[in-house]
C-alpha cells in the first residue's frame, strides 16, 4: 500500500513545449476537444450563491470562458480574463467588444501582475506541465487579496496519453496546496459535466496568512 501511494503522489513532468505557439495552434485548428462548450456545472453552482457583484475575479488560461460569459450574465463587474494564444484573444475581444466589466489579456499568466478577490479554475492548472504547479501556486499566492479564494475543479484521474490535459491525484494535490491555502473544500464534484462524471474534484481554497 505504501509504495502505491509514493507513486500515486509523485509529480510528473513533459517534454512538450506548451508556450503560445502549441496553444495557438490548438484554436487556429479548433482541435480543443476537452472544451465542454458550457460553464462548468460546480462553478456556476459557486457563482450563483456570490452575493458581492463588484469581486475582482480572475479567469487565467481561461480558452472560450464560458465562465467569464455567465459572470457577465449575472451582472458581475470586474472580470478578467488571460490566455496566451492570439488567435484564441483577438476571438473574444470582438465577443465582448465594449464590454468595460470584461478585462481580456494576452499575457502569460506566470507574469500577470495584479490583486484579485476569487480566481477561478476550470482546465488552467491541467493544460500547464505539471512542473510548473508549485510555480502555479505561489503564482495564485501572490495575486490573492488577504482574504481571497482560489475557486474550481481539478482532474482526479491520470490519463493514459500524455498530456495537455495532465491529471493527478487528490493526494498530490494536497501536498502541493496544504501549506499556502486552508483548504475549505476538497471533494468530488457531485454535479460535474456528464462526460466527467466521477473525475473532478472541487476545491476552494483561501488563502493563509504566512509568517
Amino acid at each position: 500500500m505504501k509504495e502505491k501511494k509514493t507513486k500515486e503522489c509523485s509529480a510528473v513532468t513533459t517534454d512538450k513545449d506548451l508556450g503560445q505557439k502549441f496553444w495557438d495552434d490548438q484554436y487556429q485548428s479548433n482541435t480543443m476537444g476537452w472544451d465542454m462548450g458550457e460553464v462548468s456545472p460546480p462553478i456556476k453552482e459557486y457563482i450563483d450563491q456570490l452575493q458581492d457583484k463588484n469581486l475582482r475575479i480572475l479567469i487565467p488560461g481561461c480558452g472560450n470562458t464560458y465562465e467569464a460569459s455567465y459572470l457577465l450574465q449575472k451582472g458581475f463587474t470586474s472580470i478578467t480574463v488571460i490566455d496566451i494564444a492570439p488567435t484564441l484573444v483577438n476571438r473574444l475581444k470582438a465577443k465582448f467588444k465594449n464590454n468595460s466589466a470584461i478585462k481580456i489579456l494576452l499575457a502569460d499568466f506566470f507574469e500577470h501582475q495584479g490583486e484579485y478577490d476569487l480566481i477561478l479554475e476550470q482546465t488552467f492548472f491541467c493544460a500547464i506541465n505539471p512542473a510548473l504547479r508549485t510555480n502555479y501556486r505561489d503564482k495564485i499566492f501572490s495575486l490573492l487579496s488577504s482574504k481571497g479564494k482560489l475557486v474550481g475543479i481539478l482532474f482526479d484521474k491520470e490519463f493514459e496519453k500524455e498530456g495537455p490535459p495532465f491529471g493527478g491525484t487528490k493526494c498530490s494535490y494536497e501536498k502541493i496546496f496544504k501549506d499556502h491555502f486552508e483548504l475549505k473544500t476538497f471533494e468530488k464534484c457531485r454535479n460535474s459535466f456528464y462526460k466527467r462524471m466521477d473525475t473532478e474534484l472541487f476545491i476552494i481554497l483561501n488563502k493563509k496568512h504566512l509568517k
